[in-house]
């Protein structure tokens, strides 16, 4: 059993085939279990430092990775009484300008997701100000460095990691003598903030931050990462040499330095994803087949046209001489992969389908394929919407339809009450135009967004003929904040959803699985999907009344060909249907609130071109040539 298996992480760099890794890399199964270690860590020296008198400075990250350090450590303190009266902080960066009662201050995220349930002082408490005249923000950044000092120093840093590869706000480019200071932040980053500004616009161009110098002169560092997205820009900040297009690698330079990174993030280093390179490997089955599509792919050759020197000129030797030919092995994973191709009737017949759907779009962009399939096999397909979308509406779509209603409203309702809806309208746009940009929508204005997505979400199924009867907006309270950062999951949420599993008793279901998500709203979803089949399969231990479970990925990527349990073929008349369905959510078509940082295509190209880029490897690897495929995993358990 790996130590991902198993819950525990690897000692560090001192992990087998880790040869390449620059910098100690713990990887954890679960995200939580990584917030739960660095708390501990940071308990324990807290009780480190009291016991010998004195006081820990900690410097403090934002952004939803540490947000699960800061749940464990304040249950520690109301819990297990941990004491944080001796604990001085100083947080890396901060917006400029921002003043810190702003909704996206970083204030404002530190008093409520942490400082606020703890007992610091207040007078320990050290934030980069964003509201300070600019003529003064020099003079300001040497006192914040100044007080960093007097302070003694960081004892211990914890860093998240942004996808260009910054730490703090020191994009690329930044020096490794850097100090705190105000800079312009990259594309990258405004983007990757634009979902909390509502948009990339309001979004503020500069920010206060300790830079890396600064950062390393911490006694310890800790650097978090979780998630798929975070995992290309990890290994090359813990595997190639120190850059400043990466100013994360210049920790490499660091004395005491540690990535803790979840099993997602962790899926590009070396010893992780090729580990053949790097160490002796115990061939199982599914390390096998890794190995040959890699092979394939790697020296541009159809699976069964691979020979026993291509093994041995790709780090494969023990592989091929477990076998005693290649051409077997070629043969069994090749005829692997070709029974996880299923046909339209080859899927679930006249069965209770439940298919869950984070937003209003992701059923059709995901899985409009195989939603297109179920139908057409007469099952009983429920789509479970399960939060109404309506941050990513624009106000512009909401302007549109109320000009459509002053026009249409007497086609409707009588003369009388025309004037009460022209009243109504009209406050409507009132509260668009009064809210400051960045602000949250007025209650009316959410719900009118969440209808414009529900209305979309019903035209979107009916191109795969179904209708308003098969679609249910669940609305889960834990997404309903107005903001992209939403609430935990609760145990409203979770009811939510045993309710409708509970209702349909279905025999499949469909999940997002693309933990990924950059909202998180997958991942909170899928989570909430998880309490409710445990709790279920309490209710009815009965094994046949248990649910197969089909995990779908989202607009942001595609399940690895040798992950994937099922490939769906699509002819151009299949994604041809699956695009116009994803046409009929016409508030996300053109430009959409929070198309992710890098990819500036559509959500209906981003949906082409992975499933016609998933069969043309495919084909590349020998398999029948199709025009487009979906790829599915399919589990017993979440």
């Amino acid at each position: 059993m790996s130590s991902q298996d198993s819950g525990q992480p690897f000692e560090g760099n001192t992990a087998e085939g880790s040869q390449r890794e620059k910098i100690p890399v713990l990887i954890f199964d679960q995200p939580d279990q990584l917030s739960l270690q660095i708390a501990k860590r940071i308990s324990s020296l807290m009780e480190e430092r009291r016991a010998a008198g004195k006081q820990v400075v900690l410097g403090l990250p934002t952004g939803s990775t540490p947000i699960g350090v800061y749940q464990h450590l304040i249950a520690m303190h109301h819990k297990e009484k941990l004491d944080f009266s001796n604990v001085v902080t100083f947080n890396l960066d901060e917006y400029f300008p921002m003043t810190p009662d702003s909704l996206q201050s970083y204030h404002r995220f530190m008093h409520e997701n942490f400082f606020d349930h703890v007992n610091i002082p207040k007078a320990n408490i050290h934030i980069p100000k964003g509201d300070i005249v600019r003529e003064e923000v020099e003079e300001y950044c040497l006192s914040y460095e100044h007080k960093i000092r007097k302070a003694g120093g960081l004892d211990l840093l914890i860093l998240g990691i942004g996808r260009s590869g910054h730490i703090g706000f020191n994009e690329p480019g930044s020096g490794i003598e850097t100090r705190t200071r105000l800079i312009i932040l990259d594309e990258i980053t405004k983007k990757d903030a634009a979902s909390d500004f509502f948009g990339d616009e309001n979004v503020p161009r500069e920010a206060i931050t300790m830079g890396v110098g600064t950062i390393l002169d911490a006694r310890e560092i800790i650097l978090m990462a979780t998630g798929e997205h975070k995992a290309p820009i990890i290994k090359k900040a813990v595997e190639e040499e120190p850059t400043n297009k990466i100013t994360a690698s210049f920790l490499q330079k660091h004395r005491d330095v540690t990535f803790y990174c979840d099993e997602a993030a962790s899926r590009e280093f070396t010893r992780i994803k090729t580990p053949w390179v790097v160490r002796p490997v115990q061939w199982t089955e599914e390390l096998s087949v890794r190995a040959v599509i890699w092979l394939a792919e790697i020296v541009g050759k159809a699976i069964l046209r691979l020979d026993e020197g291509d093994f041995h000129r790709h780090h494969l030797h023990s592989l091929a001489y477990l076998h005693q030919n290649t051409d077997q092995l070629c043969k069994h994973v090749f005829e692997s992969l070709r029974r996880r191709i299923r046909y339209s009737e080859d899927l679930p017949l006249k069965e209770e389908i439940v298919v869950f759907s984070p937003h209003p779009d992701d059923d059709v962009i995901s899985m409009g394929g195989m939603l297109d399939s179920l139908v057409q096999n007469k099952n009983a397909v429920t789509v479970a919407y399960m939060t109404n979308g309506s941050v990513a509406v624009f106000d512009s779509d909401v302007r549109r339809y109320i000009r459509f209603m002053e026009m249409a409203g007497g086609v409707f309702i009588d003369e009388d009450s025309v004037s009460v809806l022209h009243e109504k309208l009209q406050s409507l746009s009132t509260a668009m135009t009064s809210k400051p940009p960045g602000h949250v929508d007025s209650l009316e204005v959410q719900q009118v967004k969440a209808f414009i997505r529900y209305s979309e979400a019903i035209a979107g199924i009916e191109v795969m003929r179904l209708g308003r009867e098969h679609a249910r907006f669940l609305d889960m309270p834990f997404y309903k904040t107005g903001k992209v950062r939403k609430m935990p999951i609760g145990d409203t949420d979770v009811q939510i959803v045993l309710s409708i599993l509970e209702e349909k008793m279905p025999a499949h279901i469909f999940v997002a699985g693309d933990l990924s998500d950059p909202h998180g709203t997958h991942r909170m979803c899928y989570f909430a999907i998880e309490r409710a089949l445990i709790e279920f399969k309490k209710r009815h231990p009965k094994e046949s009344t248990h649910p197969t479970v089909w995990l779908y990925r989202g607009a942001w990527q595609e399940w690895e060909i040798d992950r994937a349990d099922v490939y769906l073929p699509m002819s151009k008349a299949d994604l041809d249907r699956k695009i116009e369905a994803i046409f009929k959510h016409e508030s996300q078509k053109d430009r959409a609130m929070y198309p992710g940082a890098y990819d500036i295509r559509e959500f209906w190209e981003r949906a082409r071109d992975r499933n016609q880029g998933t069969a043309a490897r495919l084909n590349g690897l020998g398999l029948p040539e199709f025009h487009a495929a979906e790829a599915y995993v399919c589990v017993k358990e979440l």
